[in-house]
């Protein structure tokens, strides 16, 4: 695989660097946050060699790329420098002045948690392999807990658990875009040794005659949270406060003097009231039907991670790990859930007679086995649909005895057979029941899937032998016959011109105003032809109409852009004005959602161009064939003044 290739294929289709707000990464996934979304070419980064699918999700836009995560990260952060303010890149002021996509209530949260965790992984998975090892060492006899040895590794491993508010302080300070030194700072004031000397005096305190409440914050997960989000505010305030000649000074000492205060005497106490009402929520649960979440997670599990909510759980887990030592939020239910996913997708390998699929599921099955799903799950189960349906059905069984069980993992890893040691611990029947869990799930799955079957795919040569004429080629793509032998082809390849749209393709004017070339817009993506060939009209009137038949495949929320695809194969992409999704949909007026259908002609969006120009914006729209590439001739009519309807481009 050639990451450089392939991180720079990414970079291009997300909308070029420029477009990236900030970019991290978990084991599989490149987590984006984009600047304007609608720049970013989803199907053409699904067909991308090396890219297992593309989730919009959580605030976040994901390309799974599998195991390489990491050196395709690499790749794009080396192309991005200082282009755009990524979580290695951020300023002082954290200060971000790209637009920004409305977000409902339970994406924002998704998305907090996920940003700010994800720095974190490695330090909390690095120290939970450590407890694992340890764990066997003790096992085996080769360590003593009362020996150095034991001391110095547990230290190690206990650390990045005890400063978890310090690693959080920097996740949260990207995500809420304030300083991510002075958010890490605040942090070290709740984990100060002057704090813990306080409370073991366990006198009252007090602070400027305000009682403070003794809180241990070591290992605390919500508090710092929501004391960085209320930073970020206090940042920018002092920003706006502080004399230029002075601000180097003055803004800091702004930013600690209040905020670090506010932490100890009201936010770090209200904070880790809420994070003890969550834990003994779950604790509650788990006392009384202790099988509940275990099944839930075992079963739902697939779908967390499909819809981007696998994140809503980790905060929970990771102040359980902290205070207790072990957890039974998540690991029990994922490790029943990754079992059975490898299960069913090595089942796949087995019956299936298509060489590619047999060789994606040999390699993702082995992997989710060992922990990571998600090659398999976006690859293999999730395509084919009754796979996954055994995989949630085998997970939620072995959940069910995992929780019957008190199953508990004691360090932080994704479950899988590699680590199996973090189900080790201080009962000893605990890594039984683990790999009783792991049998449960794998057996059943793995039955189910090999019972209730799948459509199996054609192999891709012998679809070529029987459906296409390997003569007949357009701009690359095989081109079908019409002969009633391929026209079941056809349908599976939907995207592909036929024969028959070897017919010239017009695009209808989809404004009244003047035609010009695309070179007149001033945004460089467009002008240069970056998202693909068009032209561009200088509307006279605010309407937009539908320049083809087709659905509606994209729409802003800020009513500015929308995206067609004709019945004949074409893309279409309108982009009223430049910089005009800042407008977050004033001036605007429209009631089309996508998945509609629309004929050519058809009314699509109300604007008020006097309105959107009194703001200072262009209003120029260019109109894009976002799928160029599948059509080798594209001509423009002369610039000239247009009506509704008339013919402004011919595809071929």
């Amino acid at each position: 695989m050639d990451y450089r290739k392939l991180g720079q294929e990414i970079t291009e289709l997300v909308g070029k660097k420029y477009n990236i707000a900030r970019l991290t990464h978990c084991a599989t996934r490149l987590r984006f946050e984009l600047h304007d979304i609608s720049k970013a070419e989803t199907e053409k980064l699904k067909a991308l060699p090396g890219v297992i699918t593309v989730v919009n999700n959580g605030g976040q836009y994901q390309v799974v790329v599998g195991n390489e995560v990491q050196q395709v990260y690499r790749v794009i952060t080396q192309q991005m420098g200082s282009a755009t303010r990524s979580a290695e890149s951020k300023s002082d002021s954290g200060k971000n002045n790209g637009p920004k996509q409305k977000q409902s209530w339970i994406s924002r949260f998704i998305s907090v948690i996920s940003t700010t965790f994800t720095p974190v992984i490695p330090a909390i998975i690095g120290a939970g392999m450590i407890k694992a090892i340890l764990a066997v060492l003790v096992l085996t006899g080769l360590v003593t807990t009362e020996s150095q040895n034991y001391y110095i590794l547990n230290t190690i491993a206990d650390a990045a658990f005890y400063f978890m508010p310090i690693l959080l302080a920097y996740g949260a300070s990207i995500e809420f875009e304030t300083s991510p030194i002075l958010a890490m700072t605040v942090a070290g004031v709740l984990l100060h040794p002057g704090w813990s000397a306080l409370m073991a005096e366990g006198k009252d305190v007090f602070f400027i005659g305000v009682p403070v409440r003794l809180t241990d914050y070591a290992g605390s997960v919500l508090p710092i949270i929501i004391v960085v989000w209320l930073m970020s505010y206090i940042e920018r305030f002092a920003d706006r406060v502080s004399p230029s000649m002075i601000k180097f000074f003055t803004k800091p000492m702004i930013v600690l003097l209040i905020t670090a205060p506010l932490a100890l005497v009201a936010i770090g106490p209200f904070g880790t009231y809420l994070n003890d009402l969550v834990a003994m929520g779950a604790e509650a649960i788990n006392a009384r039907a202790s099988w509940l979440i275990p099944l839930l997670m075992g079963t739902l599990q697939p779908f967390l991670i499909v819809t981007g909510t696998a994140w809503a759980m980790t905060p929970i887990a990771t102040s359980q790990l902290t205070k207790n030592g072990y957890e039974m939020i998540n690991g029990p239910g994922m490790l029943a859930s990754n079992i059975a996913q490898g299960g069913a997708t090595l089942a796949v390998a087995l019956k299936t007679k298509n060489k590619k699929l047999k060789q994606l599921a040999a390699s993702s099955g082995f992997t989710a086995v060992l922990g990571i799903t998600e090659p398999s799950l976006y690859g293999v189960t999730l395509k084919l649909k009754k796979p996954l349906i055994a995989a949630m059905i085998g997970g939620g069984v072995a959940g069910i005895y995992a929780g019957l069980t008190g199953l508990v993992r004691y360090a932080f890893v994704s479950p899988g057979l590699a680590a199996l040691p973090a189900f080790i611990g201080s009962n000893p029947m605990n890594i039984v029941h683990a790999i009783v869990t792991c049998l449960i799930a794998f057996v059943v799955t793995f039955a189910l899937t090999w019972i209730i079957g799948f459509e199996d795919p054609v192999d891709d040569e012998e679809e070529g032998n029987s459906n296409v004429n390997d003569d007949k080629t357009l701009s690359g793509q095989p081109v079908l016959d019409n002969s009633p032998d391929t026209k079941s082809a056809a349908k599976t390849n939907a995207n592909v011109p036929r024969q028959n749209e070897l017919r010239p393709l017009t695009i209808a004017s989809p404004m009244q105003g003047e035609l010009v070339h695309l070179d007149r817009v001033p945004d460089d993506v467009f002008s240069l032809g970056l998202l693909g060939k068009g032209a561009a009209i200088i509307p006279a009137k605010g309407e937009l109409y539908a320049p083809i038949t087709g659905e509606v495949t994209a729409f802003m929320d800020s009513k500015h852009a929308v995206k067609l695809n004709g019945y004949d194969g074409e893309e279409v992409l309108i982009h009223i004005g430049v910089d005009t999704v800042n407008l977050k949909g004033r001036h605007f007026d429209s009631s089309i959602k996508v998945g509609d259908r629309v004929q050519r002609g058809d009314l699509l969006i109300s604007f008020d161009i006097e309105a959107i120009k009194a703001e200072g914006y262009e209003v120029i729209t260019p109109i894009i064939i976002a799928n160029s590439d599948r059509f080798p001739d594209i001509k423009l009519e002369k610039q000239s003044p247009v009506e509704v309807g008339a013919t402004i481009i011919h595809l071929s």
